[in-house]
C-alpha cells in the first residue's frame, strides 16, 4: 500500500493506492493505514479511538477530532440542520462510489440491490419493523411529498389534511401545493399550539380540530405531525396523536426528519403509524442524503409511484396504443413498493449503502443506541441550562419535561423582539446575528422567532461537551447585546437570508 503521490494535489482528503485494482481509495491523515477501508472489505477494522474493544468511548473534543471532519476552528452546535458523519463512514462511502466507477453495470445492476437490502434489514430492527415496510429516499421532505401525492382525494370536495403550528416550512408548503393543485378536492387546516404545555393539551387540541372538521360536514383524511419538531426543536407525542389518527380513521403521516439516532423509535411497530419517514443522515451518521422511509403493508398499494416516477411504476391502465413498458432492471421477485423504490433514476445512493455502516460503527465505537440516546438528552437539557444562565433567559420546556426529551434544546434570546418587529428589522437582526456568529464565532446556531420570542436552537452530539454550551451561552450573550445597542444597522456581514 502506497501513498498517493498527487496529494498535496487532491486537498483535505488523502488517497491510498490499491495494489490489486491499480486506483485510488481515499483516506485521511487522522486514521492510521491499517485502519483505512480498503474496497471490497466492508469489514475492516473499526477505530479503536485510543480504547479496548470492551470500553465506550468517550464523547467530547477528542473524539471529534479523532474521528470526525471539521474545521480545527470550527464548533458545531447545530446538529440538527444537516447532521455530519465520521471519517471511518466518508471512507466506506467512498468505497462504494469507488466500486461504482470500477464496474458501473455489475455494481449499480446487481451489487447495489444486494447491499441496499442489507441496509434495509439494519434499519428495520433498528425501528422494529419488517424489512418488506421499509425502503430509503433522498430526505423526509421527499418522503412526505411521496405520500401527499399518492393519495387520491375524494371527489366530493370534503377532505381535509390536519398539521400543526410547528410543522416545518418544506412540508408546509408541499400541503399548500397540493391543495392549490387538487383544485378543491383537498384542503388544510392548522392546530394551535401554545407553548410551553403539557402533551395532553396538543392531543386536546388536535381532537378539537378534528371535532370542528366533523361539525362543518368534511372529513380528517390525514394528519401530518412531527416525532420532534425543528423550530422549536421540542418532542413531539407523535405516539399519541397517532392512537387519535386510529381512533378517527385518519391516515397518519409522521414526519420523522428529527428521528432515528436521536430518540427511542425501536418501537414503531407497536406505535404503527401509517407512513413515517426519518433522516438518516441527521442523527445517525449516516451521508447526506438518506432517509428511511416506511410504509406498513396495508398501505403500501396507496403508493403508486415513487417520486419522481421512474422504472417500477406499473400502470393500472395503458394508454398510448397499450404499448408494454419494459423495465430494463433486472427481475429481483421483490413486492411493487420496494422495487418501486430500489432504483428511482440515475444519481449517488452510496449513503443509502452506508447505513447498515453507520449503526455498526454506533454501536462498536461509541456504545450502542441507548447509551447515544441517553448521553445526548442529558447533554441538551444540561447545556441548555448553562446557555440559559448566561442569557439570564430560559430554556422552553414544560413541567413533565417531556418536550425537552431529545437531543435539541431551546433557549430564549434577550432581545426586544417587539422593538425589533415594529421597527421591520427582523430580517436584518436575522442574517446580523448568523452572519457574526459565522465570521467572527466559527459557528453557527439556529436563531428563530417563535410565539413572539427570539429563540436559539442547539444540538448535543457525541463531539461535543458541556465545555461547547458555556462558550456559545457566551458568544449568544455578546452578540445579543451587540444587537440591543445596535450594531446591525451598520453591519456587513454576509446576507443570511436566501
Amino acid at each position: 500500500m502506497t501513498t498517493n503521490p498527487f496529494d498535496e494535489l487532491l486537498g483535505h482528503a488523502y488517497y491510498i493506492v490499491h495494489p490489486d485494482l491499480n486506483c485510488f481509495i481515499p483516506s485521511t491523515p487522522s486514521i492510521p493505514v491499517k485502519h483505512q477501508v480498503i474496497m471490497g472489505d466492508t469489514t475492516s477494522d473499526l477505530p479503536t479511538c485510543g480504547r479496548t474493544r470492551s470500553e465506550p468511548v468517550k464523547f467530547g473534543r477528542a473524539l471529534r477530532d479523532s474521528e470526525f471532519l471539521f474545521n480545527p476552528s470550527y464548533r458545531n452546535l447545530n446538529h440538527g440542520s444537516f447532521g455530519t458523519i465520521p471519517s471511518h463512514i466518508r471512507n466506506l462511502m467512498r468505497q462504494y462510489q469507488d466500486q461504482a466507477e470500477a464496474k458501473p453495470d455489475p455494481f449499480i445492476r446487481y451489487t447495489y440491490p444486494q447491499l441496499l437490502d442489507e441496509s434495509r434489514a439494519a434499519v428495520a430492527k433498528l425501528l422494529g419493523v419488517p424489512t418488506e415496510t421499509c425502503v430509503f429516499v433522498s430526505n423526509a421532505t421527499m418522503g412526505v411529498n411521496t405520500v401527499l401525492r399518492n393519495i387520491v382525494w375524494n371527489k366530493d370536495g370534503k377532505d381535509e389534511i390536519l398539521y400543526f403550528e410547528t410543522i416545518y416550512g418544506g412540508c408546509a408548503k408541499t400541503v399548500d401545493y397540493v391543495a392549490e393543485y387538487s383544485r378543491g378536492l383537498v384542503h388544510s387546516r392548522c392546530v394551535p399550539i401554545l407553548y410551553p404545555c403539557p402533551d395532553g393539551d396538543i392531543v386536546e387540541n388536535f381532537e378539537k380540530a378534528v371535532q370542528e372538521v366533523e361539525k362543518e360536514g368534511r372529513r380528517v383524511r390525514l394528519a401530518l405531525f412531527d416525532v420532534v419538531s425543528s423550530n422549536p426543536g421540542v418532542r413531539f407525542p407523535f405516539e399519541a396523536i397517532t392512537a387519535s389518527c386510529k381512533r378517527h380513521g385518519i391516515l397518519s403521516l409522521v414526519d420523522g426528519a428529527q428521528g432515528i439516532g436521536m430518540v427511542k423509535l425501536n418501537h414503531l411497530g407497536e406505535v404503527d403509524p401509517d407512513f413515517f419517514v426519518s433522516n438518516c443522515h441527521k442523527w445517525l451518521h449516516v451521508p447526506r442524503g438518506c432517509a428511511v422511509f416506511y410504509v406498513p403493508l396495508r398501505n403500501q398499494g396507496l403508493i403508486r409511484s415513487t417520486v419522481p416516477t421512474s422504472h417500477g411504476f406499473e400502470a393500472a391502465e395503458l394508454q398510448g396504443g397499450n404499448l408494454k413498458r419494459v423495465n430494463p432492471l433486472p427481475p429481483n421477485g421483490k413486492g411493487y413498493f420496494v422495487n418501486g423504490f430500489q432504483f428511482v433514476g440515475t444519481v449517488d445512493n452510496a449513503p443509502y449503502l452506508c447505513v447498515k455502516d453507520a449503526i455498526k460503527w454506533r454501536e462498536e465505537v461509541l456504545g450502542g443506541e441507548v447509551r447515544i440516546r441517553d448521553e445526548l438528552i442529558k447533554m441538551a437539557r444540561e447545556g441548555g441550562r448553562l446557555v440559559a444562565e448566561a442569557l439570564g433567559t430560559e430554556v422552553l420546556d414544560n413541567k413533565e419535561g417531556t418536550m425537552s426529551a431529545c437531543a435539541m434544546t431551546n433557549v430564549a434570546l434577550p432581545l426586544p423582539a417587539e422593538d425589533i418587529e415594529a421597527s421591520g428589522e427582523e430580517p436584518a437582526v436575522h442574517s446580523y446575528v448568523l452572519g457574526t456568529l459565522m465570521e467572527e464565532y466559527q459557528t453557527f446556531v439556529a436563531v428563530f422567532i417563535f410565539q413572539g420570542r427570539w429563540w436559539a436552537r442547539l444540538s448535543a452530539q457525541v463531539y461535543l461537551d458541556l465545555q461547547d454550551f458555556k462558550w456559545v451561552g457566551g458568544v449568544l450573550k455578546d452578540v445579543c447585546d451587540r444587537v440591543v445597542r445596535g450594531e446591525y444597522k451598520k453591519s456587513k456581514v454576509p446576507d443570511t437570508s436566501v
